[in-house]
């Protein structure tokens, strides 16, 4: 007995720092510390995958955040993504949930009155659950710590705290109103009082499972969950078959459940020393054969290090009063320091199971889940990262593009427009030089244009002054419908030559991309182009003046004026003329009456004087003149001559005389007509070429302003294009810089949870 006393207190000295013995004269004392206790390893581990599940919480909803906000953008993410990644929120959440009500859970069972209990109480170091003879636990009670100092109760499906002092009447089975077999009391009891419950353990104490044959339900509701199971035994009598079948059911559950065996009791082998050694070796070989052979829930060596004989009165007793509370019954049998030293050495080994089985059961999924959650979330943003970029470098190339087509449109539009402008200058010069000789022609076929015109003509006043009217009317449509005739065809056809050529220089100027949208809008005008002239003979002519007197053509003055014209024409080829206002007396001359300065024969105040003299003869003023050139006449050539000729003169003078019909008024009115519109139309020839010139150089003009508009709109739909693709690269830019963060949080968030498997399961 001493041997395997000093045997124990040696085991228990060193097999760990949180358990001190000494023995002095038979007296033990125990250090008990919860420094280094292995259920700390499930405070920490706890502590640990709490606190990386809130980094997870966090980052998982900011990848919910990031999700939704590249969601608009497409290529990106897809609707089904961001609801994948939206249903993780909710699996953390719950995951949370469960760390946070997670605990080590140790389920007592065994026959009635077999001390479950009184073992819980002993643990606890108080008396809390109800013990002791006639005690009889009627439904299950679990003991938990509570944060605050109260200590109380709550039945299953109440919320209403009870003095945690009626527990002896809900859980005791001679009370008269007990509750169900299968109902649950949650006892909460203050941490700070325990250091079991302060390290997140929770003991389920249970009726026998020798009062009911439900056994399924049990283990169904308690027993999944429970990390260490704890058979308390009666050391008085050996297992029973219904202590086998229920850890039978357990062990067909719950693979390799984790069983302690307590054989209680044990200070009744006091009274007989001379059987104790056999009957411990006859209990723990059926206890080993039990777990090792027919639960097969270990190894046989392992079985060994989980049968304990214990007396949990007596280590209730001895631990009541280290807390100097009062005890019933002080008196204690031979041997209670070592069965004490075996409670203790099973509180170790129990303390080391739980926390090894409750964070490799309570954990190991968690970390597994954490992980997958991490790799999927993680899967997601690496494919939203590779979106990202891939989109952002086809949005850099199409800014590319868009920079190399904007500057190609320029330069091209500088060269077209250069040369457009040359082209307009040429056209336009064309033009009104073929306006100019075109008109020119028709007006020196102005007279037969006249001639055409064959209206009745009166040489009264209101007569002549209509027919005028309607001879204006007459020579601006004629002459206007020749011109229209012989140029509108020509330079239309220059003007759509050269409008197509601009629209198609402006065509192949634009994008690809734009060319379908402005083909229909380009292209020239499908109206013939007409040169717009108004030649508005009314106002040109309206100082027309006609002269229908009868002069005979072969007058003294009309011979001495062609005699003068003949002469003035011959002196205007030797000197230019030089023009003088005429006198008063004959500004209502022709204008072919003009006398010029020139040198000659006969100086220009002898051939006036000759035309005086000339005209003199002629009037009743010149009679003597005439006399005197008679008599001259007759005494030069002779009588009969002169008076042959008179007679031919006169019969020619009586024959255009009565030939001065209305048909030749018509005739000289028309001369008169050409010559004076002839030398109107001519001082507005340079006027019209300039602007049917004019109008075509507008046109042109018009024409290429359109085009250089429409370039200048495709040019800022691409720069607001080429903006838009700057924004798309930032937005992708920052999508991806921030799905890069992302995942590369996921990848230490997984190497958090691999820091946990190393620190925490592997191991265990």
């Amino acid at each position: 007995m001493a041997a395997y006393v000093n045997r124990t207190i040696s085991m228990m000295a060193g097999d760990g720092p949180h358990n001190v013995a000494t023995l002095n004269n038979g007296n033990v004392r125990v250090n008990m510390t919860n420094v280094d206790s292995p259920l700390q390893i499930f405070v920490r581990a706890k502590k640990k995958i709490n606190d990386i599940f809130v980094e997870i919480d966090d980052y998982v909803k900011d990848a919910v955040t990031f999700m939704h906000a590249v969601s608009g953008e497409p290529g990106i993410a897809t609707a089904q993504d961001v609801t994948n990644v939206e249903g993780f929120v909710d699996k953390v959440q719950a995951i949370r949930e469960v760390l946070k009500r997670d605990h080590m859970k140790v389920a007592f069972f065994g026959r009635t009155s077999n001390g479950k209990s009184t073992v819980i109480n002993a643990m606890l170091h108080d008396k809390i659950l109800p013990s002791g003879i006639g005690h009889t636990t009627n439904c299950f009670l679990q003991v938990e710590g509570s944060d605050t100092d109260e200590a109380f109760l709550r039945t299953e499906g109440s919320t209403e705290k009870q003095n945690v002092q009626s527990v002896g009447q809900l859980g005791h089975a001679l009370c008269d109103t007990r509750l169900q077999e299968c109902s649950l009391v949650h006892v909460y009891w203050p941490r700070e009082l325990c250091a079991l419950l302060r390290d997140d353990v929770v003991l389920v104490d249970s009726p026998g499972v020798d009062v009911t044959p439900n056994l399924d339900d049990w283990i169904d509701q308690y027993c999944l969950d429970a990390d260490v199971f704890v058979l308390v035994a009666n050391s008085e009598s050996t297992l029973m078959l219904t202590e086998k079948n229920f850890f039978h059911k357990v062990s067909t559950k719950i693979s390799q459940p984790n069983i302690f065996i307590l054989n209680n009791r044990w200070d009744a082998s006091a009274s007989e020393p001379e059987y104790l050694d056999q009957v411990r070796t006859q209990h723990a070989d059926r206890c080993v054969d039990f777990l090792a052979r027919e639960l097969r829930v270990c190894s046989a060596k392992e079985a060994e290090e989980r049968i304990f004989f214990i007396s949990a009165k007596e280590a209730l007793m001895t631990r009541l009063r280290e807390r100097e509370k009062p005890v019933s019954s002080p008196i204690l049998a031979d041997g209670h320091q070592i069965r004490y030293f075996e409670f203790l050495d099973f509180e170790r080994k129990f303390e080391e199971c739980i926390s090894q089985s409750a964070v490799r059961t309570k954990f190991a999924q968690h970390s597994r889940r954490g992980k997958s959650i991490a790799a999927d979330v993680c899967a997601v943003l690496d494919h939203i990262y590779t979106n990202a970029t891939e989109l952002k470098a086809a949005k850099v190339e199409q800014q590319r593009v868009l920079h190399e087509q904007l500057s190609a449109i320029e330069e091209q539009l500088t060269s077209s427009t250069r040369q457009m402008k040359d082209k307009i200058n040429r056209m336009v010069e064309s033009v009104e030089h073929k306006v100019s000789l075109t008109l020119s022609q028709e007006i020196r076929r102005l007279s037969a244009l006249v001639d055409e015109y064959d209206q009745p003509f009166r040489s009264d006043r209101a007569a002549l002054d209509a027919y005028k009217r309607a001879l204006h009317r007459h020579v601006e449509s004629g002459l206007g419908s020749r011109l229209k005739k012989r140029l509108s065809s020509d330079i239309g056809h220059e003007m759509d030559e050269a409008q197509k050529e601009m629209a198609e220089r402006m065509y192949s100027i634009l994008p690809s991309g734009k060319r379908a949208a402005a083909a229909n809008y380009i292209i020239p005008h499908q109206q013939p182009f007409e040169v717009l002239y108004r030649l508005n003979c009314d106002n040109l002519c309206a100082d027309f003046q006609e002269d229908l007197s009868f002069r005979f053509s072969y007058g003294i003055t009309a011979l001495i004026q062609r005699f003068q014209g003949k002469h003035g024409a011959r002196l205007a080829l030797k000197n230019p003329p030089n023009y003088t206002p005429l006198p008063a007396t004959i500004s209502a001359a022709p204008p072919a009456l003009a006398t010029p300065r020139s040198a000659g024969p006969l100086s220009a105040e002898e051939w006036g004087m000759v035309s005086k003299f000339a005209l003199g003869a002629v009037t009743s003023q010149g009679t003597m003149g005439g006399l005197l050139l008679s008599g001259l006449l007759l005494k030069t050539v002779g009588w009969r001559i002169v008076a042959v000729t008179g007679v031919l003169y006169g019969a020619l003078y009586l024959y255009e005389r009565l030939t001065w019909t209305g048909a030749a008024q018509e005739r000289l009115f028309k001369r008169q007509y050409v010559a004076h519109a002839g030398k109107k139309l001519r001082l507005i020839v340079d006027l019209t070429s300039a602007n049917c010139s004019h109008q075509v150089q507008q046109e042109l003009s018009t024409m290429f302003a359109r085009l250089c508009r429409l370039i200048n709109e495709a040019t800022t739909e691409m720069d607001d294009e080429l903006m838009d693709v700057k924004e798309a690269i930032k937005l992708l830019e920052d999508a991806s810089t921030s799905a890069k963060k992302l995942r590369n949080k996921a990848s230490y968030l997984s190497h958090e949870l691999e820091l946990f498997d190393d620190a925490f399961l592997k191991n265990n």
